[in-house]
């Protein structure tokens, strides 16, 4: 038997097979159709989950059981569904609140009437398998928003009658399997397809047998990801994968829709099968177990994003609740620190393993204090974790913090680091908390604001072994002076430290103190997963001499656009500003640099650019001067001019500049919290400010995807600096690289591998190397230039007329060819854009060989314009589209090449032709005119498959015989423009007269006549009767068909035998000898010609 790459055959069907294994019950799409009540734009499977709120839920009421009222089962139901419309993100949170936390219910019970709470699911790891129920079909039809058309998501799992996964399968043998199913989903999701369907729904998963990509409801395609278990139990999945299906699983997975597959599929159970990378993702993301554990625990709701747990957010988790289940000897918890590389999600794996702890019944009077400097944590934290029924408290000031800590109540705490310091710092003698009764009895007498403690003043102190303290590392020394603060504070506390920077090696014993080292997830592993970008060092130097040579060439480059009067009148202020220090005047050269480099290579792209300053004056005349060149917009972000709780900082510089900037911001936002609100959106939200200007704050714990560029104009140094560096390693479209642009030689000696980092030599020495593995010289990339240079023009060294255009064209027929043309363009311009904004290729390059690297980039944009068009392609390359289109406006010229649009269809035949007229040989109007009706052939064959394959086939001639020269470039002209017209009219296949005006007739004519050619006898006219049957099967169809008649089997099966019975008679009265297996194909062929042309 022949391996098949069919979709039933290689993804769909073993998917229904492995997860039915897994303990899924297969229900056919009849069933669910029926479990839902027959209604296409319902999702619940109704019936279902009726049975199990009924068998899920009892109330407990005065030692006796209770079950629920129907019209309470039927209530928590209709809450489901009536949950309000308000965002796909947005609405599918608050089901999830009310899947996760139930809903209370009204119920009188022995004439007492009180709320009990219902579940819709069980979320206990020890009965969820037994108490819930789960299901998976295929092919589940659902009806899109504002019309009768469905969509078909390829398989859907249900726990309990609730949709709580989507997959689609892919072949693997087509171009981007994996990207085709992510397209299918997010298509899925807008507002006129089926986000019904979503609102349910907490993993999506697109699969292929090669590869496999999971997200969560709204996450861009650009953040699907890939997951690596780590404790990967091969054998156990292999002998799952081969365990056979039982004779009455078999008979309803193969009994309607797989029943032409069966035979190939108990061929396949002879033999042991292989474990594909599809399997590995369906066991380590979808069996029963795993999907309830990732929906409850690890799905988090982030500033207006839903985001599901990546792999290594999930083990360190997991690792990290094992470790705290056991108490060591001394009665404590085992603490320790996790390494995660910035931009890896470090937050919310605190904010995870802050749930998980809230969520372990083994653990009792918790709490949890979650110390971080992240500005928005806060705010969102409440949010984070409101389904697992606990509110967190937010500590107001360091007596606030003290007070919360002195409390027995299980809770979790969020602070900010300074906060904590000041909490643990004050006074001398602890008040001490050992009696737990008495403060719980005196918590539950407070109301409202609860009075000062008696122990303002004094440090707090709470000997639980259930606290747990999350220390986000920030900026300042948490593994020093804070921590031995901390532990006299909380002495049995458990500690666990996050870092997203290497260990520094002063620290080590300080983190065995903590309790070793926990988790890594490396910057070269994060690369690797494309959880982030690479980033690109640059040095760029201003000399401060104003006469020198190099400042003069340094000026004669940056103004090379300019007028001679601008030139002349910038370098006036350059060299006359007397009254300015050397320092300003270098701030203002730095300023115009900055503003030429984001001009040039940035602006009027979706990217940003951060601007790390000395101090709050220097952020203030930088800010100045950007304003002064008016090239780009900028704002300020600084903290206050004046102390705060907690802030050692002293003000060094001349505050008087710094304090008006503040007055006026206060005045114009009225508070320091809107300020940092209002910039921060505008930043990264906005189309401006284009650069954010800082600093200290936003150094750490920033996340703005579109930040790209880092220019830094101060020194920094240890965590400081490796944490300002990953401002810009978020992922975003089309973005490649991070790119650090370093002023003040922080990095400049990248080369040096491990002595790159002189100033950073306390970091141990597999740190360093795995930073380096992902922090590269700028010049190491624009090194791949001349080679991406090279294979682009290798792709045409068969053309032998370099100069004749028409060549390149009619070489790039060949489809591969293209697609690899189409790639290499791209990999060459995005390098060419990289090199072109290094100031060190800009001086080094010789001009000449710059101006051919623009010129060849022209001319081979505006080949791909071309031959897009004459060969009717689509090329996806839309995330690089604006940054290759900067490139073109900035080095070759604005209007140079076209911007490609999208295709003009045949029928469209004014503008059809208008563009005929814009192309200049007769090769290239035939290509065009050929391959654009191939592409309408291509999208409309299913609709009449006899008649468009017919045309195909001589549309393939013609480009065969024009390419193999047995054709001139007029007589392939002539061929290809009179099948145009055939296929645009519909002409030119001797459609006999009775099937004027009847199109569907007309293809179910062309099945019909195929086949009964073969049986034609002398003196029978099959066209006639071909014509007459077709008109027959259509009468049929019309007969038959009601609303939504394509999911409705028994409509179809009624159609089926209809026609079926029609075909017997004619086989009788006309003498045609049909043979089984033509009358099925006729059916199908004709059925599937009827779903195309009939959808509602």
């Amino acid at each position: 038997m022949t391996p098949s790459f069919k979709e039933d055959h290689i993804s769909q069907i073993p998917a229904l097979q492995l997860l039915q294994n897994f303990g899924y019950t297969y229900l056919t799409p009849e069933e669910t159709l029926q479990l839902r009540g027959g209604r296409l734009n319902a999702v619940l499977l109704e019936d279902v989950l009726v049975q199990q709120l009924r068998r899920l839920n009892r109330i407990r009421f005065k030692g006796k059981e209770y079950p629920f009222s129907e019209g309470n089962i039927l209530s928590a139901i209709q809450t489901l569904k009536d949950t309000l419309y308000d965002g796909l993100v947005r609405t599918n949170e608050k089901i999830y609140d009310l899947l996760c936390l139930g809903k209370s219910l009204q119920q009188s019970i022995e004439g007492d009437t009180k709320s009990f709470p219902l579940n819709y699911i069980d979320w206990n790891p020890e009965t969820w398998l037994t108490n819930n129920v789960f299901h998976v079909t295929e092919e589940f039809s659902v009806e899109r928003t504002g019309s009768h058309e469905t969509r078909r998501p390829d398989v859907v799992l249900f726990v309990n009658g609730i949709p709580l996964a989507v997959i689609e399968c892919k072949r693997p043998d087509i171009k981007d399997p994996i990207g085709e199913a992510i397209s299918q989903h997010l298509r899925n999701q807008r507002e006129d397809e089926i986000p019904k369907l979503f609102l349910f729904t907490q993993l999506l998963l697109a699969i292929s047998a090669n590869e496999a990509k999971y997200a969560t409801v709204g996450t861009p395609a650009k953040f699907w990801s890939v997951w690596k278990e780590q404790d990967e139990k091969e054998e156990k999945l292999k002998a799952l994968k081969n365990k056979p299906l039982s004779y009455e699983q078999k008979e309803r997975l193969f009994g309607e829709r797989f029943d032409y597959v069966r035979s190939y599929f108990d061929a396949m159970d002879a033999a042991d099968r292989q474990v594909t990378e599809q399997d590995r993702a369906l066991y380590d993301l979808a069996r029963p177990e795993r999907l309830l554990e990732l929906t409850y625990r690890y799905t988090l709701f982030d500033a207006g994003e839903k985001k599901v747990a990546r792999y290594q957010q999930y083990f360190c988790v997991q690792k990290i609740l094992d470790r705290i289940r056991k108490l060591q000897k001394d009665g404590t918890r085992q603490g320790g620190i996790v390494w995660h590389t910035q931009g890896s999600g470090k937050s919310l794996t605190m904010v995870m393993l802050a749930m998980g702890i809230a969520l372990e019944s083994s653990i009792e009077d918790y709490k949890v204090l979650l110390a971080t400097d992240r500005l928005d944590l806060d705010d969102q934290i409440f949010k984070t974790f409101k389904h697992c029924g606990v509110d967190p408290v937010q500590a107001r000031t360091g007596a606030h913090l003290s007070e919360l800590l002195l409390g027995s109540k299980s809770q979790i705490i969020t602070t900010v680091i300074n906060k904590f310091d000041a909490a643990v710092g004050a006074g001398s003698k602890p008040a001490r908390n050992t009696n737990k009764h008495a403060l719980n009895v005196a918590e539950n007498n407070r109301a409202g604001l609860e009075p000062a403690p008696t122990n303002v003043g004094k440090p707090a102190r709470n000997d639980n072994p259930n606290i747990f303290v999350l220390v986000d590392e920030g900026h300042r020394g948490q593994f020093g002076e804070l921590h031995a603060k901390m532990r006299k504070a909380l002495p049995n506390a458990c500690f666990i430290g996050f870092t997203g920077t290497p260990i520094l090696k002063k620290t080590k014993n300080t983190v065995e103190r903590f309790g070793g080292l926990i988790d890594t997830y490396t910057i070269s592993q994060a690369v690797n997963d494309k959880a982030v970008v690479p980033l690109l060092y640059e040095g760029r130097h201003v000399d401060q001499t104003v006469d020198s040579e190099s400042i003069d060439a340094w000026f004669d480059r940056i103004t090379e656009t300019l007028t001679k009067e601008q030139r002349a009148d910038l370098k006036k202020k350059f060299t006359t500003t007397d009254q300015l220090n050397k320092a300003e005047k270098k701030i203002m050269r730095i300023a115009w640099d900055i503003s030429t480099h984001f001009r040039d290579n940035w602006q009027g792209t979706p990217y940003k650019a951060q601007l790390v300053t000395q101090d709050k004056s220097t952020a203030l005349l930088y800010k100045k001067y950007l304003d002064e060149f008016a090239m780009v917009s900028s704002d300020v972000l600084i903290s206050p001019p004046d102390d705060r709780e907690g802030n050692t900082e002293v003000e060094e510089e001349n505050p008087q500049a710094v304090q008006i900037f503040w007055k006026k911001m206060m005045a114009r936002f009225g508070s320091e919290k809107e300020y940092n609100r209002q910039i921060i959106n505008s930043f990264k939200k906005s189309d401006h400010p284009e650069i954010i200007i800082v600093v200290d704050k936003l150094l750490t714990g920033f996340d703005a995807p579109r930040n790209t560029v880092l220019y830094l104009t101060r020194k920094l140094k240890d965590h400081t600096l490796l944490q300002a560096i990953a401002r810009v390693n978020r992922l975003y479209d089309g973005k490649d690289f991070g790119y650090i642009i370093d002023y003040r030689g922080v990095l400049q000696n990248l080369d040096e591998a491990l002595d790159v980092y002189g100033k950073l030599a306390d970091f141990d020495e597999e740190g360093l190397e795995d930073l380096c593995s992902a922090l590269l010289d700028v010049s190491e990339e624009v090194k791949k230039l001349a080679q991406r240079h090279s294979d682009l023009w290798n792709l045409f060294k068969d053309v032998k007329n370099k100069q004749d255009e028409e060549a390149y064209e009619r070489h790039l027929a060949d489809e591969e060819l293209r697609t690899k043309f189409y790639e290499r363009l791209s990999a060459y311009s995005r390098t060419l854009a990289i090199a072109l904004a290094s100031v060190k290729f800009i001086e080094t390059a010789p001009e000449k060989k710059v101006k051919q690297y623009k010129d060849d980039l022209s001319f081979f944009m505006k080949l791909r314009t071309a031959v897009r068009r004459r060969y009717a392609e689509v090329v996806d390359f839309k995330e690089y589209e604006e940054r290759i289109q900067k490139l073109l406006d900035t080095h070759v010229g604005t209007g140079e090449v076209e911007r490609v649009t999208n295709l003009v269809n045949i029928f469209d035949t004014e503008a059809f032709n208008k563009e005929l007229d814009q192309l200049g040989n007769a090769a290239s109007k035939a290509d065009t005119i050929a391959h654009r009706t191939q592409k309408t052939i291509h999208e409309r064959m299913e609709e009449d498959p006899t008649f468009y394959k017919r045309f195909s086939e001589l549309l393939e001639a013609a480009i065969r015989a024009f390419r193999e020269q047995r054709l001139s470039d007029l007589e392939y002209l002539k061929q290809v423009t009179e099948i145009a017209d055939k296929v645009r009219n519909r002409t030119g296949d001797d459609i006999p007269a009775q099937l004027n005006h009847r199109d569907v007739a007309k293809a179910f004519y062309g099945v019909l006549l195929e086949v009964f050619t073969k049986y034609a006898k002398e003196g029978l006219d099959m066209r006639s009767t071909s014509a007459d049957a077709g008109l027959k099967v259509d009468e049929i169809v019309n007969e038959h068909r009601i609303v939504n008649w394509i999911n409705n089997v028994d409509i179809q099966n009624r159609m089926r035998n209809a026609i079926e019975d029609y075909l017997f008679e004619l086989k009788k009265e006309q003498g045609i000898n049909l043979a089984f297996e033509d009358i099925d194909r006729i059916l199908e062929l004709c059925l599937e010609i009827a779903r195309i042309r009939y959808p509602s």
